[in-house]
């Protein structure tokens, strides 16, 4: 199966980055590409259960429900472990299919030559 990641920094922030990039990661999920969506700076906020529940930009599904629609068809969510910690947010409050990496977790999906787009 070939691969695809997302690196997306935004959040609500930049609520149409963080929407398209999620609209992007269900095309790549649903074309059977093991996908990865890696969130890291502001981004790690969607991590948390109920942060993107009101955002909804017009056009497009609300954010949770491409979110979950990503991890109910097989994506995985990994969170920037260093950008988590320095937000002191709540590992006890991960979305589901989110987990906190390191970076060399995502060297490790990326060292092969996996194409990786940046929102």
């Amino acid at each position: 199966m070939s691969k695809f990641c997302i690196s997306l920094t935004y959040a609500k922030n930049d609520a149409d980055k963080a929407t398209v990039a999620f609209v992007v990661a269900n095309a790549a999920v649903a074309s059977e590409k093991e996908t990865l969506v890696f969130l890291s700076t502001e981004a790690v906020h969607l991590s948390q259960r109920g942060y993107a529940d009101d955002v909804h930009e017009p056009g497009f599904a609300p954010l949770a429900e491409l979110m979950s629609s990503f991890v109910d068809a097989g994506g995985k969510i990994w969170v920037c472990s260093p950008c988590f910690k320095r937000r002191e947010l709540d590992e006890t409050a991960l979305v589901s299919g989110a987990t906190i990496v390191g970076g060399a977790k995502l060297v490790e999906f990326l060292q092969d030559g996996t194409p990786c787009v940046s929102y």
